[in-house]
């Protein structure tokens, strides 16, 4: 597995969502239950351990004011730990650059200068801080042939919101220290 130092992952991060309305951000796993870390993602209450790169484009919306955890909706753990589903590594990497734009498609990578296979190694960047022990959780359903599988080669998609938007789709990445939480939002 390749690693990833602060530069290459803030890099890869910035330059992949640069055009998405989108939440990336990490913060420590304090509990045997992973959602409750997941919910301090979304309510902003945990910073990145390390100290890395956060993408918030919802940061400064007036919105938050009334609801701090926008664009999520308010939720309980028991809402949200049926709705992420575990996925494999390779799904989980395709659902990075599928997560680039709305929609929740790879042909998101047509808007970029960058090869598919650059922008794959951006996206295995990403993983790599994760290491090799990390889970992959999603609350998108493109049901590919084997269990866990995501198709990106189906047309239509379906999720499960866990936001206040028309579509929201996440990638949750959990290990033993760490949860990342990446995030498309579209109306």
């Amino acid at each position: 597995m390749q690693s990833a130092n602060q530069a290459s992952w803030d890099a890869a991060v910035r330059h992949l969502y640069r055009d998405a309305f989108a939440y990336v951000a990490t913060g420590p796993r304090r509990h045997e239950d992973w959602t409750l870390d997941v919910l301090a993602l979304m309510a902003r209450d945990i910073s990145d351990p390390r100290g890395w790169a956060r993408v918030d484009d919802a940061e400064r919306d007036p919105q938050r004011v009334r609801n701090p955890m926008y664009p999520f909706a308010v939720h309980p753990p028991e809402y949200i730990a049926p709705r992420l589903k575990e996925i494999d590594r390779a799904s989980a990497e395709n659902l990075l650059l599928a997560l680039t734009e709305a929609g929740c498609t790879l042909s998101n990578l047509q808007y970029f200068d960058e090869s598919p296979d650059e922008l794959r190694a951006m996206a295995r960047t990403i993983l790599a801080r994760y290491g090799d022990e990390a889970t992959y959780h999603t609350n998108v359903s493109k049901q590919g042939s084997a269990p866990g599988t995501l198709d990106f080669t189906l047309k239509s998609f379906g999720y499960s919101p866990l936001g206040v938007y028309m579509e929201d789709c996440g990638l949750v990445i959990v290990t033993d220290t760490e949860v990342g939480l990446f995030w498309s939002i579209s109306d």
